[in-house]
């Protein structure tokens, strides 16, 4: 990997940031793309490193966002004849880099762990943050009381209830996981706190009649009936758990369980796809996003988009080979 490449996904990871590295792994010349060529793309379409010609760039950002959305890698070709190309695992694309040579480029989504953030100093907390930890999240922890010697496996600390750290609402919610642990300490502020996040699952730790509690006292406060139905208690799954840890485990079990489930959903990796709108291309088949298109045409009424200029220009020559059914010169 290019080193300004490498400090870059350094950067993203440690801010949690979502990405996705393209990389050539195969290529039919003629083409200015070598094996092993990558790029970096962040979630937000921002394209860093070299894949060949700039034709190339606006399927890959496209691909790559795809991927942080299904968070599944993928495997396309970027081919001249795209019709001629079918290969089993394989996306073939068309290109039209005057080249005219083709290019694989697989592409992997990089993905920041998924956060549990749990509230409370109580063995159960402190269980959840052991096993969290050994299952891959990044865990946080919230309590006046905390200290990393209490939660030396803990990633993060929070021992101020107003830290804008705590209370900041993620990028990604649907990859946040809050847990109520606090026993009767501090339950409603703690619970408005992460309900405030909106992450993708907030179990609270607590009695029913506690529970029941805490909920009319959010409600008071302006909390609204869906946002306090979506709380899970008791927090887990009921699998008869007793021990700290045994609670710890059913709760970890309904989070997975919740996480799996939205793989048939396509939202794994937390990260939504913007639906932006697209056109093809009439000459070379491409798909354009309309919204960042430099070479367009405007003929009979209708506004044609195109990836690169040559295509407008072949375009304009003879629209009705292309179904526009003008002549040039009703053309802007």
């Amino acid at each position: 990997m290019r080193p300004d490449l490498l400090e870059l996904a350094g950067d993203l990871v440690k801010r949690g940031e979502l990405f996705a590295l393209a990389i050539v792994v195969r290529r039919d010349p003629p083409t200015s793309a070598h094996l092993g060529d990558m790029a970096l793309v962040t979630a937000g379409g921002a394209f860093h490193g070299w894949l060949g010609g700039s034709c190339t760039q606006p399927t890959v950002v496209r691909e790559a966002q795809r991927a942080l959305a299904d968070g599944l890698p993928r495997l396309i070709a970027l081919s001249p004849d795209p019709g001629g190309d079918h290969r089993p695992g394989v996306t073939v694309l068309p290109v039209t880099c005057a080249s005219g040579g083709s290019v694989d480029i697989y592409i992997e989504p990089v993905l920041a762990p998924p956060r549990l953030l749990i509230f409370g100093v109580s063995a159960a907390a402190q269980a959840l943050a052991r096993l969290g930890k050994a299952m891959g999240y990044a865990v946080d922890v919230a309590d006046p009381r905390a200290d990393s010697a209490t939660f030396p496996q803990a990633d993060r600390v929070f021992t101020d209830p107003e830290a804008p750290e705590l209370r900041r609402p993620s990028p990604h919610p649907a990859r946040v996981f809050v847990v109520v642990a606090t026993m009767g300490q501090w339950d409603e502020e703690a619970t408005s706190i992460a309900q405030g996040l909106q992450p993708r699952y907030l179990g609270v730790v607590a009695s029913r009649k506690r529970f029941d509690q805490i909920r009319e006292t959010l409600a008071a406060r302006g909390v609204s009936p869906d946002a306090l139905a979506g709380i899970r208690n008791p927090a887990g799954l009921d699998i008869g758990a007793e021990t700290p840890e045994e609670i710890a485990l059913s709760i970890l079990a309904e989070i997975v369980q919740l996480h799996r489930a939205a793989l048939t959903e396509g939202t794994t990796a937390g990260f939504e796809l913007a639906l932006v709108p697209e056109e093809r291309d009439p000459v070379c088949g491409m798909t354009v996003d309309i919204g960042s298109a430099v070479h367009r045409a405007e003929v009979g009424g209708r506004t044609y988009y195109f990836c690169c200029g040559g295509c407008r220009e072949r375009f304009l020559a003879t629209p009705a080979r292309y179904g526009a059914g003008l002549v040039p010169g009703g053309a802007a």
